[in-house]
């Protein structure tokens, strides 16, 4: 039955309550233009696009990436990491309102949360612990779905940030869950990789492995304000001790320890200064270009492991003689070795035929 209901010009008939609209697609152009003017939406829409499973949109986001790549590498790149409670947004906060507020630097967060093991999307947002930062026009954050790679380390970060970069984002923050694997990844596509931890709290170097540690360029310990500096003052006196113990980097740069307080803004602008003059040191001597050429190689030979990956667990032959297999592996009436090989002599002749 027709509505007797008459809209007025210039009027819109309200929508049903809990009914999206729809967004125009936008175009391969459409996408380049608006990142490139830094539109803070159309990246978001980028970003969304890159990390789809579907493959229509897997192809229009290569292009995306590869329309952005002459227009990035221009920014500094910081892993940041620290077991919970360090105070790793607390911090990022404050160092992203110093960058905008003092450097006129225009400062993208990618954050990497837990992910829902059955949705693969983010339980927490970064944007509820970084409210001030959010706010700014100058500050994109995006907690990114980690969709079940190891150690929580979302699979389209590295496109996030070179689209992040050709947007005029000139300080790239990624932060880690700090566990598991996601620190060496991240570590990977960063120039420099910060380490956040606090005094206070007993041992306070214990549960930071080794590994974490050999990473590091710095050690900031945070909350060193109130009736906490002593303990912070302790704690940077041990980091600095245990960083003398791993062997020289082949940056030239020597790793260091500091206290800061992201409450009090005590030391934001001097763990800045230390980014800057690493990137200045490793620019100088070419460490900063040969570090990013080997990541780049790096990268591709990932993305052939991932879609021959994908391409094998989607072969129908494979998929139908998998469970099989896994179950003889499991009762152990087969090898793991024999399974293996008889799956990908599937695969092959696939291949060949």
């Amino acid at each position: 039955m027709k509505s007797t209901l008459h809209e007025r010009p210039g009027c819109r008939t309200p929508e049903a309550p809990g009914v999206a609209r729809r967004q125009r697609p936008l175009s391969r152009e459409e996408y380049l233009s608006g990142i490139l003017r830094g539109d803070r939406s159309v990246l978001a829409r980028a970003v969304t696009l890159i990390e789809s499973a579907r493959e229509a949109d897997r192809e229009l986001a290569e292009q995306i990436v590869e329309d952005c790549l002459p227009h990035s590498g221009h920014s500094i790149r910081v892993g940041i990491t620290g077991a919970p409670g360090a105070g790793k947004s607390t911090l990022i906060e404050a160092l992203g309102r110093y960058l905008i507020a003092e450097q006129q630097q225009k400062v993208a967060v990618l954050a990497v949360d837990p992910s829902s093991q059955i949705s693969g999307g983010s339980i927490l947002g970064d944007k509820t612990r970084m409210t001030t930062l959010s706010a700014s026009e100058m500050a994109f954050i995006r907690p990114s779905p980690s969709k079940g790679i190891a150690g929580g380390v979302a699979q389209r970060t590295r496109e996030a940030m070179l689209l992040c970069e050709a947007a005029g984002y000139g300080a790239i923050l990624v932060e880690t869950v700090g566990v598991g694997q996601s620190e060496t990844a991240v570590h990977e596509m960063v120039d420099f990789f910060l380490l956040i931890t606090i005094g206070g709290a007993g041992d306070e170097l214990q549960g930071i492995k080794r590994g974490v540690m050999e990473l590091t360029d710095l050690v900031a310990v945070n909350k060193a304000d109130g009736t906490n500096i002593a303990a912070a003052e302790r704690a940077r006196a041990e980091a600095q001790n245990a960083l003398h113990y791993f062997p020289a980097a082949g940056s030239g740069w020597t790793p260091r320890a500091m206290t800061c307080s992201s409450l009090t803004g005590a030391g934001i602008r001097e763990l800045w200064e230390c980014v800057l003059e690493y990137t200045m040191l490793t620019k100088t001597n070419g460490w900063l270009a040969r570090t990013r050429r080997a990541q780049q190689k790096r990268w591709m030979h990932e993305m052939i492991e991932q879609a021959l990956r994908q391409r094998f667990d989607a072969h129908p032959a494979v998929r139908h003689s998998m469970e099989a297999l896994e179950k003889d592996v499991a009762e152990g009436r087969t090898t793991s070795f024999r399974a293996a090989r008889m799956l990908l002599e599937m695969y092959s002749q696939s291949i060949a035929e």
